[in-house]
Order: C-alpha cells, then structure tokens, then sequence
C-alpha cells in the first residue's frame, strides 16, 4: 500500500535538493504519493532568500566569517545533545510548517537539511507533529545542527556519521551511504569510458553549484602544465567560467545536466565541498582528491571523507599532482580506491523512510 511522504529540502547551492529529488524518485517508483517542498519557503516572507543569500555571500567572498559562524553554531560539543542554537530559525517555520502537514497529510516527514530536521525534531517533541520523522544527514562530519533528539531516525552517509547521530540524539541511526541517482552507477567503469590513452587525461574540478573555493584557476592552471586537461565545473558563476576559459588546455564548463557523462570520461574528481558531486564520483566510480576545501563544514567534511578511506587528502599542489599521478593510471592504486568508493552504498533510504511510515 502505497504512503503519503513529506520530503523537505532547502535551496542551499544544489545538494540537498539532488538528495531529496532522489530519493521523491525511489518513493514513487516504489509506489508512493510524494510531495517536496523547500524549507526556506516556510519561514517568514523574505527570511529564506535572506538566509541563503548570506550563506551565499559569506561562503563566497568572506569565507572566515563563516569559518568562525561554523565554529561557533555548528562544530559538535561533546557536552551539549543537541544543536540548540539554531531552534529559533526552526520555531519560525513552525506555524507554516504545521499547515502544510494538516493540508498534505503525510504519513512520513523525511528532511535534507539540517533546518528542516530541526523543524521537524522540535514538533515532534512539542507534541504538534503527530507523523515519524526521519532526516537523512548529507554531511560526513555531522554538526549540531542535525541532532535533534525528536526525529524518529536518522538516515546517514558512513558508520562515522551514524555513530554520531546516534550519540547526539539517543535516536536510531542508519549507515544507508550517500542517496546518488542510478545513472552515475558504475559511469566511470563503462567500456571505453575515461580511455587514459586518448589524449590527455581528463581531471574533473568541482566548484559546486556557486562556483566557489579558494585558488580553483591556479590548480586548474597547474594541472594543465602537468599534462592533464583540467575540466572545471564552474556552476553558475559565470565570471568564474569566462576567466578558466582563457587558461590554456583548461575546459571550463557553466551549470550543466550532463556530470555523469563527464564522469564517464574523466579520470579523477578533484573536490573541495565533500558534498553531493563527490560522492556521485564514488558511485562512477572515479577516484576523488580532497584539495584546497572550501571554509566550515567543507573543510571538515573533506578530511572526514578521506579519514574514512573514501578519499585522498592533498594538503598542497605538489602533493595533489603526486596523488593524480598515482590513481589516475590503470592499477592497484586506483582499483583500491574505486572498491572503497563503491563499498559506501548499502541501502535503500527511500525504503527505511517508507518503512517508518509503517
């Protein structure tokens, strides 16, 4: 029988909204009636452009002020439970929150973002959100603002993540790994695909959805000298994208639909966000370098990732050309980090979200 599910998002650069457009995917194809909202659409008129715009703003051109924000709001304190400090942005979108489950009436609550989670966590415990609750946790390195004690389970990325979630509320928690769309699968891997022997080889660089991190046109730029032909994905910054044009043996790219083909046809990602772009790269099954991580969760997350085992972190260019020199050639360096990358994906989230429902 099929269940009405409730996913919130958040447009917070193109992450959590890929997250929760999957697994809105899987919840159909398994046959249930789901609706996806953005979160920030339910704070007060005005607050959710506000607040992603000075993310943005500060992510981008001030990244020490978020470094010190993130330190203070968001990095964990093993003496508090739960990410307190954000419940005053969650009690604004109680009220809207509140008349879209009357008016949807789903039988499951299942959040990509950390706001949401918080949301539906203080419901839960105030006693005004009858239906489970589930946040599915996008980050490697968990912050506060995740843990909230009133969400019936927590949906994870790494056994680390799981860990502490499980910790930080006292609630169930999941190692499901990162929720991808099938068409990455195993995109890396396809016959012909990234042919080291045609050309020079290809070497991806994300810059997210913002087109942001520090010192993108000097790796590209010494990443062509070293013989390979960087391919930066610039988001939409179109500034950003017109300068990495103008570098030599540099392919720059705008926002585009097309990453599991270029996936396909590289050799590496180099990735600064641990976000949604890497872990797509795990499933193609693409090596993928930590370098240069932008300031904050990213920072934290990258090193997360590679202590994991997912990843390798290159603290510097010269120790990032020796590590592509090492996993972008066919052999038992790269062969051991694409089984790692593969081993993340376990289990289905959109079906333990659908189970709860039950």
């Amino acid at each position: 029988m099929g269940r009405r599910c409730l996913v919130l998002s958040a447009s917070m650069g193109a992450g959590h909204d890929a997250v929760a457009g999957e697994l809105a995917r899987r919840l159909r194809a398994q046959g249930h009636d789901v609706l996806v909202r953005d979160v920030l659409t339910l704070l007060p008129p005005g607050t959710g452009r506000a607040v992603r715009g000075f993310y943005r703003f500060v992510v981008r051109r001030v990244p020490r002020v978020y470094e010190a924000i993130h330190a203070v709001f968001l990095a964990p304190r093993p003496e508090r439970r739960r990410g307190l400090d954000v419940a005053p942005m969650a009690a604004l979108a109680e009220r809207r929150t509140g008349a879209l489950v009357a008016a949807w009436r789903p039988e499951v609550v299942v959040s990509t973002f950390h706001l949401a989670g918080q949301i539906t966590g203080r419901m839960r415990r105030r006693g005004t959100l009858a239906v489970p609750c589930a946040v599915f946790v996008t980050d490697f390195a968990v912050h506060r603002a995740w843990l909230d004690s009133g969400n019936d389970l927590y949906l994870c990325v790494s056994d680390t993540a799981a860990r502490a979630a499980r910790e930080g509320t006292g609630r169930a928690a999941v190692a499901t790994g990162p929720v991808v769309p099938p068409e990455f699968t195993g995109a890396a891997g396809a016959e012909g695909a990234g042919d080291a022997g045609a050309g020079p080889p290809e070497v991806l660089l994300s810059g997210g959805a913002w087109g942001v991190g520090p010192g993108l046109l000097e790796t590209a730029r010494e990443l062509a000298r070293r013989g390979y032909r960087p391919v930066l994905l610039c988001g939409r910054d179109e500034r950003l994208r017109r300068r990495a044009a103008r570098l030599p043996g540099v392919r720059a790219l705008g926002w585009t639909d097309d990453v599991p083909g270029l996936m396909a046809s590289a050799r590496a990602l180099v990735d600064n966000a641990a976000g949604q772009t890497a872990v797509q790269a795990l499933a193609a099954g693409l090596p993928v370098v930590g370098h240069r991580p932008i300031a904050g969760h990213g920072a934290v997350g990258v090193r997360e990732m590679a202590a994991e085992g997912l990843t390798v972190y290159a603290a510097d260019l010269a120790a990032l050309l020796v590590t592509l020199d090492r996993l972008v050639p066919p052999g038992p360096a790269r062969d051991r980090r694409v089984a790692a990358g593969a081993a993340v994906f376990r289990a289905d989230a959109a079906r333990l979200v659908a189970d709860l429902a039950r």
